[in-house]
């Protein structure tokens, strides 16, 4: 009685062996997913990741900075209306770098306290403001290579901010002074020692001008 019983059973499981043989599965291909864009930041757009040197806007808050990705290059055109190069620019603005190049600030040693002996500098700047309500200016800070990256990028950012605090107690708007920290990423003299340092603690000026 029980081997009659088996018998079924048996036959069940070969069909479902061979079944399982004879059905061979195509397998599926994975679902292509749809391809990611990322669109280029327009006028107003947000800033990006924090790069190294980066930055927001200064009149976002008194401890803000800006990003160097802000910065991009657009055609110069004459009243003709034709491309002559390219001028880099930054919040549709045209930066040069020349004008005020005079009036570079140095630090101390880990210092961001703008010194008495380079006050005429930062006055200088000031007084071209007064005198060019349309212009608004860019403050590099600057680190020697002393120190970790991190703290540098503090420390540059620090300077900047006491560069842009000192030219608004001398009467120019906030809203005009925009601060970006290089930290130790650009010196001017690529050397490791004293003279070298000196150099590199500095504070820049960057003239922003109207577009053309």
């Amino acid at each position: 009685m029980k081997r009659f019983l088996l018998v079924p059973g048996l036959a069940v499981a070969a069909a479902l062996i061979l079944g399982g043989v004879g059905c061979k599965k195509t397998p599926k291909s994975p679902t292509p997913l749809p391809a990611r864009t990322v669109k280029a930041p327009g006028p107003g757009a947000g800033p990006g990741p924090l790069t190294p040197g980066a930055t927001v806007p200064s009149d976002l808050g008194p401890g803000a900075v800006t990003r160097p990705g802000d910065v991009t290059s657009e055609p110069l055109r004459t009243e003709e209306g034709f491309a002559q190069g390219a001028l880099e620019t930054f919040e549709g603005m045209i930066m040069d770098t020349n004008t005020l190049a005079f009036a570079t600030v140095y630090f101390d040693f880990d210092s961001s306290v703008v010194k008495t002996s380079e006050h005429d500098k930062a006055n200088a700047v000031a007084e071209h403001l007064k005198l060019k309500p349309d212009h608004k200016l860019l403050i590099d800070g600057h680190c020697d290579e002393r120190g970790t990256e991190e703290y540098n990028r503090a420390l540059g950012e620090r300077r900047a901010l006491a560069l842009r605090e000192y030219l608004i107690g001398r009467g120019i708007g906030g809203e005009r002074i925009r601060t970006r920290s290089w930290g130790e990423d650009r010196p001017v003299d690529p050397g490791h020692n004293e003279e070298a340092w000196a150099k590199n603690r500095r504070g820049e000026f960057i003239l922003l001008l109207p577009p053309r």
